[in-house]
């Protein structure tokens, strides 16, 4: 159900990609306009939320900066949750998330400024289940309530217990070591949607070694053999890699990449989200509406793609400019 509901989502939302070989490949989409710099923008980018997305942050804002020397980026990552609670306090103008915001979130948004939240997707993200370079699992993959039960105390897919790399039927020095696991901490949007998608809302073991942010998940993971561990995919590294994902044993395992992100087959694709705070029938002040069309331009989305995640579309942009009031102009 999971893969019919993404690609049917991809196809409706016009995601693009091209044949490179044998192998579907991000692009970013010709109906996307060139961002054009206009005269008069200065202030400050504030942007507080998802860890996942801080280079992506960093690198809009540092393109942004080339056209508009005057502007000052503050970028904090500390986890998705922190976003709603800024943006409400106003310490953030831009609130960037890897999960949608969650009713309680919206609920305190709106009784504060009497409408919702615009959330705002600018990106796709896959999800990776990480090992060792070492790891013989990445070439063979995992079901899905494989994951459930190496990560859950619950295992709602009721999957047997999985505490060895043994139980997953490896062998040799494999056999008897326990499986060592690393995940985010709870204000993480990542911990969230993987809490939802992997363990189908059950509880994480308290065995897990919880980071701050995606980076240090794969760090710890590079650094132990025996390790496993979720982030995004564009936090990839030489000495990770990562484990191809079946819904159900007797599937196909989908590796996380291009091709199977955008055809949505891979289980673990989000969209990742910039949560802003838009007055009805009221335009942006000039600074976030330059960003937010920066964002939702051929050079805005090649930043996307350069960060390892997949682009928006030319339908998916104008949408999004005109929930923010922007005449989007293509």
């Amino acid at each position: 159900m999971l893969t019919r509901y993404l690609t049917r989502l991809l196809m409706i939302l016009g995601i693009t990609f091209s044949v490179v070989g044998n192998t579907l490949a991000a692009e970013v989409d010709p109906d996307l306009p060139d961002y054009k710099p206009i005269a008069g923008i200065s202030g400050s980018i504030k942007s507080v939320g998802s860890d996942t997305m801080n280079n992506l942050m960093a690198h809009w804002t540092e393109e942004f900066r080339k056209m508009y020397p005057a502007v000052l980026p503050e970028i904090e990552g500390k986890g998705s949750s922190t976003a709603p609670a800024a943006l409400i306090a106003g310490t953030a103008s831009f609130g960037p998330m890897s999960r949608p915001m969650k009713d309680a979130e919206i609920d305190r948004f709106e009784e504060k400024f009497g409408w919702k939240p615009t959330q705002l997707p600018v990106g796709i993200d896959m999800l990776a289940i990480y090992v060792n370079k070492d790891n013989p699992l990445a070439q063979r993959g995992l079901t899905m309530p494989e994951a459930d039960a190496i990560f859950s105390s619950t295992r709602k897919f009721g999957h047997s217990e999985i505490h060895t790399w043994g139980d997953l039927g490896m062998s040799g020095d494999w056999k008897n070591a326990p499986i060592n696991i690393y995940g985010r901490n709870s204000v993480s949007g990542t911990y969230g949607f993987f809490k939802k998608r992997a363990l189908g809302g059950g509880d994480f073991k308290a065995s897990v070694n919880e980071q701050p942010g995606s980076a240090g998940v794969v760090q710890g993971i590079a650094r132990e053999r025996y390790a496993i561990g979720y982030s995004g995919i564009g936090y990839k590294t030489a000495d990770v890699a990562t484990v191809p994902l079946a819904l159900q044993e007797g599937e196909e395992y989908m590796p996380a990449d291009e091709e199977h992100g955008l055809t949505g087959e891979y289980p673990l694709t989000r969209f990742l989200l910039i949560a802003v705070n838009v007055e009805p029938n009221r335009e942006l002040d000039p600074l976030r509406r330059e960003f937010i069309r920066f964002i939702y331009s051929k050079q805005g989305q090649a930043e996307v793609i350069k960060d390892g995640y997949l682009p928006v579309t030319a339908v998916i942009a104008r949408r999004q400019l005109s929930a923010c009031n922007i005449e989007p102009g293509f």
